[in-house]
Parts: structure tokens; C-alpha cells; sequence
């Protein structure tokens, strides 16, 4: 490759998002026109029944086509660093690795409280035309078929759903249906996040600490120039003084602690009970 692939790995709701558009705005720096490419990642696995792809499934084929997509990012962007963000990928950090040997990982994490209550939001929200378009251009054509009925399947669900949920969405679990029959939805969010960073903790540990680079959202939010300067030298991409103020210029701290405040106090208990140990490694 000539230019370095730099994957985002973080459950959702934990500043994914917000750091690969802070990158984006860098000279150099490019990445999908759209939110995220778990259909480009799942090629040749669409019907393994969760997102917590092995490394063993990685096939020639698969691997060449995954990068594929990167040489495109960089040819069509003329970009020196392509980013790249989807959360799923943070339960298949070694399948990903298989693919992208050379690549370096920003790992983000969030109070895992704070991040279910946000993301409780996106199990119940309304249909946003807009944003499915922009992914439907970077689903593989022999894929079309098995999603357009998962999508449809997900949003008929949502409208006799007791809690008006989508049927799913965001990281894909082993045991999935097991998980949503068992847990509220709140519990379900925060056994995503759970799951998601205590795999990629896991599997950190066994990657060249050299290659990862670890930043609290919190952290992140409170001093935008500080870490994205900690991040830029990681990186190797020089940035003037100009160009990381206004990259980080829409970056804020108010949503620390909103996840939180729409959650009941039992709720959070109940929560705490459920992922403590998760929480208190992160300090939280």
C-alpha cells in the first residue's frame, strides 16, 4: 500500500464517529462517504450469524476484496491515510488484522453508562433515508438481496414492538437472540458495549502496542487539540497549528453524562450490577 490504512475501533455510541470526521478534515486524510462499511467487511460472510468474525474466515478472496476497497478510498481521494470506522469491527480485531496487517488502531472508549443511553436512542429510531442511501452504494450487488429483507424485517419489527425497537442494530453478539429475549433494551446496550471492548482489549493485547494508539472519549472532548496532537504524531501526518484547530473545531463536551441523565437511577444501578468489572477498568 502507499498510504497507511488507520482503523477506529470502539463500541458504539463512544465517539467513533466524531473522531473519523475530525481526521477527515486533515490534508491527506480520507475515508468512505458514508457512515460505515460493515457490508464491505462481512463479503463472503453475510450469512455468519454474528459480527464476531474469526480470523480463520478470512479468505484470499475475501482479503483482496476488503482491500480493494481501500485502494479506492486512496485512488479516488488521493489520500496518504484512509480511515476507516465501523464498530463491529472492534469484535473482530484479529479478522480485521488478517486483512490489514499494516495497519494502525485508535482504540476510543466511553463511560459504558453514558454510551448505552445514547445508543438506546438509535435501537428506536426513525427511518433516515438519507443516511441508508449513502451505504447502499458499498453493498456488494450479490449481497442486495439478503439485506433489503433484513432491513425490511428490522423496520416492520420496530412497529409492533413492545419497546419500538428495530429487530436489530449496531454490533451483531454471538448469541444475539438469546441476548434480546433475556435483557431489556437498556441491558442490551450495555452488553454491546461490554462485549465490544472487552473483545478488543483482548485482542490489543497480541498487536504491537506501536500500532495502537488508546484515547478516552472524555479524555478527547475536554482536549480536542491536546489528544489529536498525541494521535497526529502516532500517525505520522503533520498538521499545521491552523489546520487541528479547525479540525476540532465542532467538537464538544456536552454530551458527557447525557446517556446517563436518560436513564433512571434504577436503571443505572441495574446497569452498573450487569458491567461493573468492564466499567471499573476503564475507570469508570
Amino acid at each position: 500500500m502507499t498510504y497507511q490504512p488507520v482503523v477506529i475501533v470502539g463500541a458504539p455510541r463512544s465517539g467513533t464517529n466524531m473522531l473519523r470526521d475530525v481526521l477527515c478534515q486533515l490534508p491527506g486524510v480520507a475515508t468512505w462517504p458514508c457512515d460505515e462499511i460493515n457490508y464491505i467487511w462481512r463479503h463472503g460472510n453475510v450469512r455468519y450469524p454474528s459480527d464476531e468474525l474469526p480470523a480463520e474466515r478470512v479468505s484470499p478472496t475475501i482479503r483482496e476484496y476488503i482491500r480493494k476497497h481501500f485502494n479506492w478510498v486512496a485512488s479516488h481521494y488521493s489520500a496518504t491515510t484512509v480511515i476507516e470506522k465501523t464498530c463491529a469491527n472492534s469484535l473482530r480485531v484479529p479478522f480485521v488484522d488478517r486483512v490489514l496487517p499494516e495497519a494502525k488502531y485508535i482504540y476510543i472508549h466511553r463511560d459504558g453508562i453514558d454510551a448505552t443511553g445514547s445508543a438506546t436512542l438509535r435501537w428506536t429510531a426513525e427511518l433516515d433515508l438519507p443516511y441508508i442511501m449513502q451505504k447502499v452504494r458499498f453493498v456488494p450487488v450479490m449481497d442486495l438481496p439478503y439485506y433489503g429483507v433484513r432491513y425490511i424485517w428490522s423496520r416492520l419489527y420496530r412497529l409492533f414492538s413492545r419497546e419500538r425497537r428495530l429487530a436489530f442494530w449496531g454490533p451483531a453478539l454471538d448469541g444475539m437472540s438469546e441476548i434480546l429475549e433475556n435483557y431489556s433494551l437498556h441491558e442490551v446496550c450495555a452488553l454491546q458495549w461490554q462485549r465490544c471492548v472487552e473483545s478488543a482489549e483482548s485482542a490489543f493485547s497480541d498487536i504491537d502496542e506501536e500500532r495502537v494508539h488508546r484515547v478516552s472519549y472524555e479524555s478527547l472532548v475536554k482536549d480536542p487539540i491536546g489528544e489529536l496532537s498525541k494521535l497526529l504524531k502516532f500517525l505520522n501526518i503533520e498538521a499545521s497549528p491552523s489546520d487541528i484547530s479547525q479540525s476540532v473545531a465542532g467538537v464538544s463536551s456536552s454530551s458527557i453524562g447525557k446517556g446517563r441523565a436518560s436513564l433512571s437511577e434504577a436503571e443505572i444501578i441495574r446497569l452498573k450490577t450487569l458491567i461493573e468489572p468492564t466499567l471499573a477498568r476503564y475507570g469508570y
